[in-house]
């Protein structure tokens, strides 16, 4: 398996983004794909997972109602829409393939991970 992520970079605060995720290598459609991030000095954090049987899941304390997560089946990409974006969003982000059927949004239940895209947000 493949994820290879795309779309960050640096944006002022209230800004948008949009990181896209090309997977490869294993039936898209059959698992849960997911966002993480990673700020300095910190653990990986759950942003959203999308799965064909369970849908979408969105972190509700950080990113609700600003990130928005999506799926294209037809080329196996999925996105993450990021507006409203805040010096806090600061980190790399990670796309993530569970390889397991079922939704999860811890990161140990995920076994194919991207290397990650950085997303600095300036005040």
């Amino acid at each position: 398996v493949e994820l290879v992520e795309s779309g960050g970079g640096l944006v002022q605060a209230g800004g948008s983004l949009r990181l896209s995720c090309a997977a490869s290598g294993r039936t898209f459609s059959t698992y849960t794909m997911g966002w993480f991030r990673q700020a300095p000095g910190k653990g990986r954090e759950f942003v959203a997972r999308i799965s064909w049987n369970f849908g979408i899941m969105t972190a509700p304390d950080s990113v609700e109602g600003r990130f928005t997560i999506s799926a294209d089946n037809a080329v196996d990409m999925v996105y993450l829409q990021m507006n409203s974006l805040k010096p806090e969003d600061t980190a790399v982000y990670y796309c993530a393939m569970r390889g397991a059927l079922g939704p999860s949004r811890l990161a140990g239940d995920y076994a194919y991970w991207g290397q990650g895209t950085q997303v600095t947000v300036s005040s």
